[in-house]
């Protein structure tokens, strides 16, 4: 059962808003009160952002466990063998993240930008991580490449990589995923 705390931030900031409504309508003119509106609302803004944090990071642990977290991250060390299009990921044969880039990403991945492609719950036990690479290769190409890897997922938190790489001895790209320790 997920559990949502955006209803309660919304419900939240609503009632703030209203608060910081109500006290501006209450404003008379006097330029003492005016300030004391202004550092009352300047406070109630800073809690807000305060508590949306934490309502985030609650969010994220109820969600996401340490025991059960899963997650995939995508690197690009390329430029001269291939530009990057697609990527898809499947974890135990089902799809969870499949992405379209564009060339702004796409520059900031090779600027050495690291992309969360997929978070999420897995049980512990033995998984199978597919990625799938669409782009121009040599040549002016359409390339395509998957890369497989088998790991062992244990109590606590699991993060795999995918490197897109480019491969001067055979001038491909190289694709390979790698378990982070």
């Amino acid at each position: 059962m997920a559990i949502s705390m955006k209803p309660f931030m919304y419900a939240l900031i609503a009632g703030l808003s209203l608060m910081v409504a109500g006290a501006a309508l209450a404003q008379s003119g006097d330029t003492s009160e005016d300030k004391a509106v202004a550092e009352t609302v300047e406070a109630l803004k800073k809690k807000v952002i305060r508590l949306n944090r934490d309502l985030f990071i609650l969010e994220e642990d109820l969600l996401f466990p340490a025991s059960t977290q899963f997650a995939v991250f995508l690197s690009v060390d390329t430029g001269q063998f291939l530009k990057l299009d697609a990527v898809k990921l499947k974890v135990d044969e089902e799809v969870v993240a499949s992405y379209l880039y564009t060339d702004r990403q796409v520059r900031a991945l090779e600027r050495g930008g690291m992309q969360r492609l997929y978070v999420g719950n897995l049980k512990t036990g033995n998984h199978e991580v597919t990625a799938f690479v669409e782009g121009i290769g040599p040549d002016n190409r359409a390339y395509k490449q998957a890369a497989t890897m088998q790991f062992e997922k244990e109590t606590g938190t699991a993060a795999l990589e995918i490197r897109v790489e480019d491969s001067s001895s055979d001038y491909q790209p190289k694709l390979s995923i790698v378990e982070w320790e």
